[in-house]
């Protein structure tokens, strides 16, 4: 268990001590189950009264809610971001991997940086790059020819096909494939006939992405995550997509291929994006979004329909469905007071 001093912790995020900071913080917990040895943080207004009954060793808040609070105190300017950083500060993870194990297969020519560790049943196939320091966990396969950078790490049964590039301090989530064959056919007659899938997936320095995700290989160019990128559990990202740097996808998304996503994007839950279309950067989609066309201005944008009670949903449907109707009785009444005018 890592262990920190309240002075230790106030000195690495630049904040204000109030109170004894010789208290020793071993754990995070929320405000109402955070108890001696731990530390909460208080991000809104709203949760002030809080305070009061709150047992935590000490609070993360800013100085407005400060005199809010009997124990003591880091008084920071955003106690989210405080939170992430205490979080990093105070994790528990144990590595991917320790050592290279014994049932691990290298291929003889593969190169290995200093420190790598690959856990039991892994594969690293000819050419395989690992970096300085990197994880590669249980079961995970490195086809040839890929590159894995400097400590970045991959949870069990990632599997890397060839000549995927992933860059540093990466973090991959179990079971996510990167580089399989892109959803690429030509028709003849109405048999599909394959059309291999030639390019690569290059991925750039700080990306993580979560369990079960598949980023395709692309046709013939690549497809591209670059540096800073987060992506969600369960997303597919298919070929010769492009992500620009610092985006943000959340779970379930799919991406249809060549579309090209701007910087600095946040991407809602279970939104889907048509092909071959770009979205500039700055632009922030809420979940279960259906982007069919390009986006050029940055802001947020919706579509779909709230929950409803079911019957009023289907009062909802019905009248969607009429729509049409609707316009068209409309425009014949905008033209008959026209001529009326």
């Amino acid at each position: 268990m890592v262990s920190i001093t309240l002075a230790e912790l106030a000195d690495k995020l630049d904040a204000q001590l109030h109170g004894d900071g010789a208290v020793t913080i071993n754990s995070l917990a929320g405000m109402n189950s955070a108890g001696e040895g731990q530390i909460t943080f208080l991000s809104s207004p709203k949760y002030r009264k809080n305070l009061s009954l709150c047992r935590a060793s000490a609070v993360m808040l800013k100085e407005g809610d400060l005199s809010y609070c009997q124990g003591n105190a880091l008084v920071v300017s955003d106690p989210y971001l405080a939170y992430a950083k205490v979080a990093q500060i105070l994790d528990s993870t144990p590595a991917c991997a320790t050592d290279i194990a014994a049932s691990a297969v290298v291929a003889d020519d593969a190169v290995l940086g200093e420190g790598v560790a690959i856990g039991p049943n892994a594969v690293i196939e000819s050419g395989a790059l690992i970096g300085d320091g990197a994880q590669i966990g249980a079961g995970c396969f490195v086809g040839k020819g890929a590159k894995v950078g400097a400590r970045t790490k991959l949870w069990a049964n990632v599997t890397l096909y060839h000549e995927v590039v992933i860059g540093q301090d990466c973090l991959i989530q179990a079971g996510t494939v990167i580089g399989a064959d892109g959803f690429g056919y030509a028709n003849d007659k109405g048999k599909w006939v394959k059309i291999p899938q030639l390019g690569r997936v290059v991925i750039g320095d700080r990306v993580e992405i979560g369990a079960c995700t598949t980023i395709d290989r692309g046709a013939l160019d690549d497809t591209e995550i670059a540096d800073g990128v987060i992506i969600d559990n369960q997303c597919q990202i298919a070929h010769n997509v492009s992500i620009g740097e610092n985006t943000a996808i959340a779970g379930a998304t799919v991406m249809a291929g060549s579309l090209k996503v701007g910087k600095h994007c946040i991407i809602g839950g279970a939104s889907v994006f048509n092909g071959h279309m770009e979205i500039t950067d700055n632009v922030t989609i809420t979940g279960m979004a259906m982007v069919m066309r390009p986006i050029t201005e940055p802001g947020m944008y919706s579509s779909g329909i709230p929950l409803q009670p079911n019957r009023e949903w289907r009062k909802t449907a019905a009248r969607v469905l009429k729509i049409d109707e609707m316009h068209k009785r409309l425009k014949e009444l905008e033209n008959q007071l026209d001529k009326q005018d």
